[in-house]
C-alpha cells in the first residue's frame, strides 16, 4: 500500500465512523455510536464546510433519473430513509439510475445492504451512450450477496465479489457483512487513480489506462466495449439487476476544482 493510501486509510476509518455510524444493523432510526447520536442522510456543519454534498436526503430521489431517460423508474423508491430497489417479478418499470450531476474527481461514501441473491453496483464517471447499457460504459464497485453466487466456469469468482473492480480486479482481503446487514462503501477517484474501500478497508486500487489496467480490460467482458471507462467525468450510477438492494448515507465531495 502506498504512503498516500496509508494516510487515506486512517482518514477513511475515521470517516466510516462519522458518516456511516454502525455497519451491521437493520434499524433505520437514529443510531448511537460511542455515545453520540448519528442521524442518517444528513450532513454535519463540518461536512458542509469540507464540501460534502448529499446525493440522497432520505426522502426524495430528486437528484436522480433513469439511465437514458428523464424520469425515475418505478422500481426505485425512497422509503424509511433508504433508497430502495423494489422488485415485483419483473412486472414493474425498472432500470438503472444515475445522478443528474456529473463528477470528475471525487470521494463518494455510501451505506448499502442486499437481500437474498442481491446483485447491484455503484458506477462512476458514467456517460450515457445510445444503445449501450450502464455496465458497458463505466467502472463498477460491485454490490452482491457473495454467498449466493458460487464459482462458475463463466467468470472468475475473485473479480465478482462485493467491493471489487467488477470483472477486472480482485481484492486480496475484505470484511463484508452478510445479507440484511449494512456495509459501508467508499470510492475515491483522483485523475486516473481509483480506490475502492469496504467497511474502512482499502480493497482495490488501480490507475486507469495503465498497462496493468489495459491488460485486465483485454482479458474481460469489456474487451469488446469501445467506450468502456473512457469518460473523464460523468454521473454516479446504481444498477437495477432485478434483486433487492438498499442504499443510504450517500455523500460526495469534489476534489480540487472537479
Amino acid at each position: 500500500m502506498s504512503a498516500c493510501a496509508q494516510l487515506r486509510c486512517v482518514c477513511a476509518i475515521s470517516m466510516v465512523v462519522l458518516l456511516s455510524g454502525c455497519f451491521a444493523t437493520e434499524d433505520n432510526e437514529s443510531l448511537v455510536h460511542g455515545g453520540a447520536e448519528v442521524i442518517h442522510n444528513k450532513l454535519s456543519v463540518e461536512e458542509r464546510s469540507d464540501g460534502w454534498e448529499l446525493l440522497f436526503d432520505g426522502v426524495s430521489l430528486d437528484q436522480w433519473r433513469g439511465y437514458g431517460r428523464d424520469d425515475i423508474p418505478e422500481t426505485w423508491i425512497a422509503q424509511d430513509g433508504e433508497m430502495m430497489l423494489q422488485t415485483a417479478g419483473g412486472n414493474m418499470d425498472g432500470g438503472d439510475v444515475i445522478t443528474k450531476a456529473e463528477f470528475r474527481d471525487f470521494e463518494l461514501v455510501f451505506d448499502f445492504k442486499v437481500g437474498p441473491r442481491g446483485n447491484s453496483g455503484v458506477f462512476y464517471r458514467v456517460q450515457e451512450i445510445t444503445d449501450m447499457g450502464l455496465w458497458q460504459v463505466a467502472p463498477e464497485y460491485l454490490v452482491l450477496d457473495d454467498a449466493a453466487y458460487p464459482e462458475s466456469p463463466e467468470w472468475n469468482p475473485r473479480t465478482h465479489r462485493t467491493g471489487e473492480n467488477y470483472d477486472l480486479q480482485a481484492a486480496e482481503s475484505r470484511l463484508v457483512y452478510p445479507v440484511g446487514e449494512w456495509n459501508s462503501g467508499r470510492i475515491y477517484v483522483d485523475g486516473n487513480h481509483v480506490e475502492h474501500w469496504l467497511n474502512g478497508q482499502l480493497v482495490v486500487e488501480y490507475d486507469l489506462y495503465s498497462p496493468e489496467w489495459e491488460g485486465w480490460v483485454a482479458a474481460s467482458k469489456f474487451s469488446v466495449e469501445e467506450y468502456f471507462a473512457r469518460a473523464p467525468s460523468g454521473s454516479i450510477g446504481l444498477q437495477d439487476h432485478g434483486t433487492p438492494v438498499w442504499y443510504r448515507n450517500m455523500k460526495i465531495r469534489r476534489l480540487g476544482d472537479a
